[in-house]
């Protein structure tokens, strides 16, 4: 452990020994984030902590592999590969694959890649005789993508004030429809889109308690790559499965969010301390 702090800086070391509670860590271009996120993994490895117990989430599958590659070559790679670390996406997917019964799929459902979500969307608005000038496909979908990563059903959707005037400003009043279907076709398909894997996790957790105290058990420490990226969605399982050992690092610069068309939430970093009242701020040097 001695020699791993030792290519530390004090801010960085201060950051990655710190493990008693929720941690944010503010660190811009060329503050070593990505090393203090793999030393502070490699570090809970060496203290004894199995790796199933460690979730570490990124953006990108590049990040989850250089950071993967890293941390076996500063513990045991066998460790390494058995932490649950990649992007949200992946990791949840990979959880919803387990519980799919629960959730009324089947374990091999099908994943919608944005291809196949706007060629679903085109069948229904031309099914529906829609100007597809005015129901432009990239539109709609980023609109109940939206709608998805604020957990926002299409029964919710029809029903939210601003939302319905936005789209009738937009000359759009049926979008609400078009969403019911692709929700409907979806489901017909027993596939779910990108968004849906996020949805459906907070589903899963809200409809079934004992999964989420399952899996709140299970992972006694949770890191986050980019946090200042992460959707209403992302927040909202993280927060979920940390409320039992309260162990989350995060790590972000609160000053860039290249995420938005995601539905990334600035406020996520802005107001962490707000919603992890006994978190600890470390601000990372050059």
């Amino acid at each position: 452990m001695k020699e791993l702090l030792e290519k530390l800086n004090d801010s960085q070391r201060e950051a990655v020994l710190y493990n008693d509670g929720p941690s944010l860590i503010i660190a811009g271009a060329g503050s070593g984030k990505t090393r203090v996120l793999t030393y502070k993994i490699a570090a809970l490895l060496k203290s004894g902590l199995p790796p199933w117990t460690i979730m570490a989430l990124t953006f990108t599958n590049k990040a989850a592999r250089e950071m993967k590659d890293r941390i076996a070559s500063l513990v045991d790679p066998a460790a390494a590969a058995r932490l649950w670390m990649g992007t949200f996406h992946s990791i949840f997917l990979r959880m919803l694959r387990s519980e799919a019964a629960l959730l009324g799929y089947p374990a091999n459902f099908t994943i919608y890649d944005t291809a196949d979500s706007k060629n679903l969307l085109k069948s229904i608005i031309k099914d529906m005789n829609l100007d597809d000038k005015v129901y432009k496909v990239g539109t709609v979908q980023a609109r109940i993508s939206a709608a998805k990563n604020d957990l926002v059903s299409p029964e919710a959707y029809a029903a939210n004030p601003q939302r319905q005037l936005e789209d009738i400003q937009a000359r759009r009043p049926l979008l609400k429809e078009v969403y019911q279907r692709y929700t409907e076709r979806c489901r017909l398909a027993s596939a779910m889109d990108f968004d849906d894997i996020l949805l459906m996790t907070n589903i899963l957790f809200r409809d079934h308690p004992e999964v989420l105290a399952a899996y709140q058990d299970r992972f006694r420490f949770i890191l986050v790559d980019e946090y200042q990226d992460t959707n209403f969605s992302q927040y909202l399982i993280v927060k979920k499965l940390s409320e039992k050992h309260h162990r989350v690092c995060v790590v972000g610069d609160d000053s860039q969010s290249i995420y938005s068309f995601r539905g990334a939430n600035i406020d996520n970093i802005l107001k962490f301390k707000e919603n992890y009242p006994e978190s600890r701020l470390f601000k990372l040097e050059q």
